[in-house]
């Protein structure tokens, strides 16, 4: 069965989401909270979040952002059992076609320090390593 490319319904996709979420990826920060980001997500309202489904069952995620000059690709996820399969690859490029019907010229995304082994992934789906610095900066955090 190939896998459905959907755009994220928080009614019928969240606990696949989260669940899915919290077996992927490490969440050292509480702004990484799955719920509280699908909750930020859903306040922008661009339809910009997509979920790969087997047989109704959340089995990948992929989120974009594109704020008039660049896009961003975040949260792309796979479940283990799933992966090898050219899911994340057809994530990655539903987003791009998005984004793209945005007018978007140029997508950017960043890999975590720790999760290097990603990169050839993403080379293979035509990205390349930029020289660039990332710098971010917190905000209190939920009022914290």
């Amino acid at each position: 069965m190939t896998p459905v490319i959907a755009t994220y319904s928080d009614g019928i996709h969240r606990a696949g989401v989260v669940a899915l979420w919290h077996k992927t990826f490490d969440y050292g920060t509480p702004h990484n909270d799955p719920d509280y980001s699908l909750d930020m997500k859903l306040r922008a309202d661009d339809g910009l979040l997509f979920v790969a489904l087997e047989g109704g069952a959340v089995i990948g995620t992929t989120m974009a952002g594109f704020d008039g000059h660049r896009g961003w690709i975040y949260s792309v996820a796979v479940d283990p059992a799933f992966r090898r399969r050219g899911i994340g690859a057809a994530l990655v490029r539903h987003a791009e076609q998005a984004l793209k019907a945005l007018g978007c010229p140029k997508v950017n995304l960043q890999i975590v320090t720790g999760n290097e082994q990603v990169v050839a992934f993403y080379e293979s789906l035509g990205f390349s390593v930029e020289p660039r610095i990332s710098m971010g900066k917190r905000f209190p955090w939920r009022g914290a």
